[in-house]
């Protein structure tokens, strides 16, 4: 007699409903953490420092955005006072991590604010007779601070800190804004030759320089003691 080989049963029947409840359960899932997180944030444990920190940031958020508002809408100068707040608070933190950038353009500003401020001085004292020579040298400061923050980071293999040359050549503006103050004629050309003095020396050019002249007065040396015809 013969006998029928019995059939293999497939269960690929059983699999796929687990198979499409997992599919259910991940589409649901980017949900669960955030209601999870919520509920750490609702209740506060003392032993969840994620949920114990986030609530006073926030509470001072708000407070810091409402105060920014109610400054903002007083009137048109303190609207523009706070976007400049808020854009000087927002490059300072993406410069967080660039200390030496973050120091040179702060210099920078206090610089322009220094320089302009003892040319208007200096054109108060002098009852506005050179306001001309004045304006040329406010405008004259602040061209020579950005060509020390320019000089400082166009160097590639800079020596020493960035940061601090910038820092050296506005202090060097400042003092020869003070100058002009009472010799306009002499305040930029004093500044100038400071700003390039610093980025020199602070740049290794000055190094630089007087590593070939010994190269070149070692040669001559060298040349004259061969010399035949002193012998």
């Amino acid at each position: 007699m013969n006998r029928i080989a019995p059939k293999r049963t497939t269960h690929t029947s059983r699999v796929s409903g687990p198979a499409k409840r997992s599919d259910a359960g991940r589409t649901n899932t980017p949900a669960a953490p955030a209601v999870s997180r919520l509920r750490r944030f609702v209740r506060q444990d003392e032993d969840d420092p994620w949920a114990v920190k986030l609530l006073p940031r926030v509470v001072f958020c708000l407070a810091a955005a409402y105060t920014l508002f109610a400054i903002a809408s007083e009137s048109g100068s303190s609207f523009v006072t706070v976007c400049a707040l808020i854009l000087v608070g927002g490059l300072v933190w993406l410069l967080r991590h660039r200390g030496q950038l973050l120091l040179g353009l702060g210099s920078t500003i206090l610089c322009a604010a220094f320089t302009g401020y003892f040319s208007a001085v200096g054109d108060s004292v002098r009852a506005s007779t050179s306001a001309t020579v004045t304006g040329q040298a406010a405008f004259g400061y602040w061209a020579l601070a950005g060509m020390a923050l320019l000089g400082a980071w166009m160097v590639k293999d800079h020596p020493g800190r960035r940061g601090l040359t910038v820092v050296l050549a506005d202090v060097i503006l400042v003092i020869a804004s003070v100058v002009g103050m009472f010799l306009p004629a002499a305040g930029v050309p004093l500044g100038f030759l400071g700003v390039l003095a610093v980025l020199a020396l602070r740049g290794g050019t000055a190094k630089a320089i007087a590593g070939r002249a010994r190269q070149a007065f070692g040669r001559i040396r060298r040349g004259k003691a061969s010399d035949p015809a002193d012998s």
